[in-house]
């Protein structure tokens, strides 16, 4: 019996029967459903769903949808409107040119992901409310960053992608991104000079203000722009002002947290650092710490799902062709900056948890799955901050050509 929603239902303190056997009807195993697993399942579902929606991060970033059926959702990218700014009288208003549309669809993947679990009857009668809770706990986070690392893949390919052949918004500019050796020492652990990491912050936030001014140029919203970093990045940004000596405390003036208002020593603080906040807000950018970047060459595997997920995220592939020496030197994706119209997220019906009770080894097993999919949206609406200095797809300096070719990336919109 599978359940989408937990009921709600407060079981935690009444006194369930440890097994009633009802025939499950499970074809070729001779498993059953008790009265105990009949309530349990609300729970279990109810604690997976809400470890799912607690450690997911990045969903409620981009573009979400859920379907109730079918395989995939189509997104229309429409031209202009045509504006007459003189309508004289009897004159006959036709349809523009620009009026032209093409649509992209966002497919779910092939088979759904799936986190599983069994426990044994006699644990759950013998250990205290919290081991069940921690699995199913466990079961929900798995998933979630599973979810997140496949978002954060296709905002990387978002930044990647040239514009649609025949996308019919002729005058739209893409972002290259920002490529730049300074980068090395953004959120490097092995460089101990204070100073040089914080030029790197320094630099990443201008980038974020270009980026800004990109969106503005290209009349792209400007609300719910987010950029990602790792969490050792996101202390050297937050640092940023903060005193590291003696000397220092004496005129340092933190840009996030603890300035003072007008008024001088001992004024109210505008805002105080309290304590690690999850984010930080800049020039209309939430800055967000994760460790769901994706640093590695996925190469073939299946570790995030489909291969169409799996990149060289070292950035190793054709660097000769990019205008790089070498291509066994890994490089980093430091950052990535986007807006929320970049990366469509799709799900079919949300998270399912099922559960069964196994007679003969006498456990109850359970599956928590979903039918997601993934797919850029809008490319101009990403970029992306790596230390791979000046990109060219060896013809033409190209910033996104050359960082499609490191990526191993083929295809359009693929």
């Amino acid at each position: 019996m599978g359940y989408a929603d937990p009921a709600g239902a407060d079981l935690q303190h009444q006194s369930l029967p440890y097994r009633t056997d009802v025939t499950a009807g499970i074809s070729g195993a001779p498993h059953t459903v008790n009265a105990t697993n009949e309530l349990w399942l609300p729970i279990w579902s109810g604690e997976v769903i809400h470890a799912y929606d607690e450690n997911n991060k990045f969903e409620s970033m981009v573009t979400s949808k859920t379907i109730a059926s079918g395989n995939e959702m189509v997104f229309p990218i429409t031209g202009t409107v045509d504006l007459k700014p003189s309508w004289d009288a009897g004159e006959e208003l036709v349809g523009g040119a620009d009026q032209t549309s093409t649509t992209f669809k966002v497919q779910l993947d092939k088979r759904p992901m799936a986190a599983h679990f069994e426990l044994d009857n006699i644990d759950l009668m013998l250990t205290q409310w919290e081991y069940r809770a921690e699995i199913a706990r466990q079961a929900g986070m798995t998933l979630a960053n599973t979810r997140d690392k496949q978002i954060y893949a296709y905002l990387v390919r978002a930044a990647a992608e040239a514009k649609l052949s025949n996308d019919p918004r002729s005058s739209l500019a893409y972002h290259d991104g920002f490529h730049s050796t300074t980068f090395d020492d953004l959120g490097n652990a092995s460089q101990t000079n204070n100073t040089t990491r914080a030029n790197a912050a320094l630099a990443y936030l201008q980038d974020l203000e270009d980026f800004m001014v990109h969106l503005l140029e290209n009349n792209i919203p400007t609300e719910g722009v987010y950029s990602v970093v790792s969490p050792r990045t996101f202390q050297d940004i937050r640092a940023l002002g903060v005193a590291r000596t003696g000397t220092d405390a004496t005129n340092a003036q933190p840009l996030f947290g603890g300035v003072a208002e007008a008024g001088g020593l001992g004024a109210p603080l505008r805002q105080g650092m309290y304590g690690y906040d999850d984010t930080l807000e800049y020039m209309g950018v939430t800055i967000c710490k994760s460790n769901h970047r994706l640093t590695a060459d996925l190469g073939s595997t299946t570790t995030i799902g489909e291969a169409r997920y799996n990149l060289d995220y070292e950035l190793k592939e054709n660097n000769t062709s990019t205008g790089l020496a070498d291509d066994t030197v890994a490089h980093e994706i430091k950052a990535v900056t986007f807006q929320s119209g970049a990366v469509a997220a799709l799900k079919l019906q949300g998270l399912k948890v099922d559960t069964v009770d196994d007679v003969r080894r006498n456990t109850v097993f359970t599956v928590a799955s979903m039918m997601a999919g993934t797919g850029v949206l809008k490319p101009e609406c990403a970029t992306v901050h790596t230390n791979m200095g000046e990109l060219s797809d060896g013809a033409n300096t190209d910033g996104r050509a050359g960082f499609k070719l490191a990526l191993g990336m083929t295809g359009e919109y693929s």
